[in-house]
């Protein structure tokens, strides 16, 4: 059994973990979705096995309180670590100004096998935004309003940013860069019911030369689309990107019509009528859920006590080894002072 640990804790498969997890983190980088989280999840178990065997079977670790403590902070680290990859998720929306949150609109979607978390309990619907931009449009605070329900048959108004999330359901939701302008448009076919919807244009201001999209309706041909923005931009000076305060005119192009709309206008095409019907705003999230981070933080507290507390120890027992020494070469000194004769 010691000869089992002795080989499990041995420096060997130490590097083999260190160089594997290198390689899982390197593959997982920038979070594809196609890298499966075992890259991650199997080096560190491997590494969790390593560290356990180490502090049962070496007695420099084990009867050291400080740096025992060290080690199973570490240890503790590394379990949740690798717990945290298997329960967690990540993923990206996009909404539109009036939209509700739902989980089937979700993309780019990665979770561990293990997540817990019901995306069924995060409900929020998404209202104004501002972003305040400095020279070079160097982005600053973004201030997204939502409105949440609560629980009393009311809503109550929040303010998401960057880095202020929204804390619902255990999960984390952040703005990011990503931001614009939505159309609101009005499909109104010759046979069918009118369908309305919001057509989101590339991200703003980082294309604001190129806010096109297209769309085709069921029976009929696709539709091209250019928004003609003013909204106050400033590249170099202080600006506040404010959807409520721009507008925006609607270029619409089908076959060989091109049409300027402003909201509430309707043009007339093959099958069909399009109204313009407003300028919305949409914003990007980022939905993170990890149930460890608590936890985590705990256990990286507890370790750097148990290391703080061994050092202390060790430096202790220098300062009083000097000490003693400088006190016996002081009374040698004086012992010898003393056995001379004037």
């Amino acid at each position: 059994m010691t000869a089992m640990l002795r080989r499990l804790a041995s420096n060997r498969l130490t590097l083999v973990g260190m160089v594997a997890l290198g390689a899982g983190a390197a593959l997982n980088y920038d979070n594809p979705v196609t890298t499966p989280v075992w890259v991650l999840v199997i080096p560190l178990a491997m590494l969790a096995v390593n560290l356990c065997a180490a502090v049962i079977s070496d007695p420099r670790i084990n009867r050291r309180g400080g740096l025992l403590v060290f080690h199973l902070g570490l240890l503790a680290i590394v379990i949740l670590a690798a717990v945290g990859r298997l329960t967690h998720m990540e993923g990206k929306i996009e909404l539109t100004e009036g939209d509700a949150f739902s989980a089937g609109d979700l993309m780019e979607v990665r979770q561990g096998p293990w997540h817990l978390g019901n995306l069924g309990d995060v409900d929020f619907v998404q209202g104004p935004f501002t972003v305040d931009y400095g020279t070079g449009l160097a982005r600053g605070p973004t201030r997204s309003q939502i409105l949440i329900a609560d629980g009393q048959g009311g809503w109550e108004r929040r303010v998401v940013g960057d880095d202020t999330p929204l804390l619902t359901g255990g999960y984390r939701i952040y703005t990011t860069f990503n931001k614009g302008f939505a159309p609101i448009l009005t499909w109104i076919p010759d046979r069918d019911a009118p369908v309305t919807g919001a057509v989101h244009m590339p991200s703003y201001p980082l294309f604001e030369h190129r806010q096109a999209n297209r769309w085709t309706p069921a029976d009929g041909e696709e539709i091209r689309f250019w928004l003609q923005l003013e909204t106050g931009l400033k590249p170099d000076g202080n600006w506040r990107l404010d959807p409520e305060k721009s507008r925006g005119v609607l270029v619409v192009r089908s076959g060989e019509q091109r049409i300027e709309l402003e909201p509430g206008q309707t043009v007339r095409l093959d099958h069909g009528s399009l109204r313009y019907e407003r300028l919305a705003s949409w914003m990007g999230y980022k939905v993170f859920y990890d149930p460890t981070l608590h936890w985590m933080f705990l256990a990286a507290v507890i370790a750097i006590i148990g290391l703080a507390a061994h050092f202390w120890r060790k430096f202790g027992a220098v300062q009083a080894y000097a000490a003693a020494q400088e006190a016996a070469r002081a009374a040698a000194s004086s012992s010898g002072t003393e056995g001379k004769q004037p």
